[in-house]
């Protein structure tokens, strides 16, 4: 048997077990060594989603090859024993996104920790669990064991969302401004790209009770943080900018007024790109400008292979000590713990990013 946190309802998690599932010639059994707790979870278990119960939360996932089939073997390069990386989505193989390598946008909404719901066999679709299930489409990357856990698992929906997201979809490039509204995961994530496409100029917001953030921002190399509760944010990006504003704007708070004064910080031409949860927050931006000074506004979601792939090497290259980011790591027994953490509501208590080891 497996045990796993399972989400019952909103607000609602316990320990259950679940058979260990039998595996075929293309398929797999990874263990899992820490999954994190993603900025989303908190919203699935405070309800603020819609996600199907029972649910094992967990798509942040790093782990070992514990069985394997021989052809899943084959075709994706694994062996038992072998550190892997897994992907949030897989895909259904048959819908017109997945066929045309768009699997996030898979039509049957195939992918870990919040699409799959326990009550669908082999039960193991979140890796808040000892084990979860590597189906034939699972997308797997090995890793250098080498690399401590916390650094891997901040491969796929960290970093690879952020090479992604300001990378491939921003266009982030050699001279840049960029200023990343938000410096929690995501926004550190972007600090790392930011300083790898060759910006020139980065520059961090956050609020008071983010200091620790800000600081770790300077540390992977930005170059200016802003404390928002102090200083206006579109006043500094001009002055620092000599007037001339940043070339992109990259919004991962969740905040509408965050994304409404990026509008007010990038240049004509300029781009902002958003990856914020906004919880069905509706935010009023100034249409006016956007149309007058042409910027772009590109709205952006989760990694994809291409992005996971650099973000393995990077991580691997030890080129920056990523796993700082996590500050906080708790047993499967304190999911429910992990989640509150991650959402704000336990008191003195201000992480960057939370971890659970479920063999621990």
């Amino acid at each position: 048997m497996v045990r796993a946190a399972v989400l019952t309802g909103v607000r609602q998690m316990e320990i259950q077990e679940f058979p260990r599932p039998t595996i075929k010639h293309d398929d797999g059994l990874l263990k899992v060594d820490m999954v994190g707790v993603c900025g989303s979870d908190p919203h699935h278990y405070k309800g603020e989603d819609k996600v199907p119960f029972p649910l094992i939360l967990g798509h942040e996932i790093v782990g070992t090859i514990d069985e394997v089939g021989e052809e899943f073997a084959k075709v994706k390069g694994v062996k038992k024993g072998d550190r892997v990386v897994v992907e949030t989505y897989f895909g259904c193989g048959m819908c017109k996104p997945c066929v045309t390598g768009d699997y996030s946008k898979c039509t049957s909404r195939m992918g870990y920790g919040f699409q799959v719901g326990a009550a669908t066999p082999p039960y193991l679709w979140g890796a808040y669990s000892e084990y979860t299930y590597l189906p034939p489409r699972a997308n797997v990357h090995k890793i250098d064991p080498n690399v401590p856990l916390e650094a891997g698992s901040l491969a796929c929906a960290v970093l690879g969302n952020s090479i992604r997201w300001l990378n491939q979809i921003g266009g982030s490039k050699i001279g840049d401004t960029i200023v990343i509204l938000g410096c929690g995961q995501q926004g550190l994530g972007g600090v790392i790209v930011a300083k790898e496409s060759g910006a020139s100029n980065i520059i961090v917001t956050g609020q008071s009770h983010d200091t620790a953030r800000l600081e770790m921002a300077k540390e992977l190399g930005a170059d200016h943080v802003i404390n928002v509760d102090e200083v206006d944010a579109v006043e500094f990006v001009q002055d620092i900018t000599n007037g001339e504003l940043a070339d992109i704007a990259f919004d991962c708070s969740g905040a509408t007024e965050a994304m409404q004064s990026s509008v007010y910080m990038v240049k004509k031409h300029g781009t902002i790109v958003t990856s914020g949860i906004y919880t069905g927050k509706k935010g009023a931006l100034d249409l006016d400008r956007i149309v007058m000074w042409e910027i772009i506004v590109k709205g952006t979601h989760t990694h994809l292979y291409d992005s996971v792939v650099p973000a393995i090497k990077l991580i691997e290259s030890r080129k920056y000590p990523i796993e700082k980011l996590v500050t906080h790591k708790y047993t499967l027994d304190e999911a429910e713990k992990a989640v509150l953490c991650a959402a704000g509501e336990l008191e003195g208590e201000f992480p960057i990013k939370v971890c659970i080891e479920p063999n621990k």
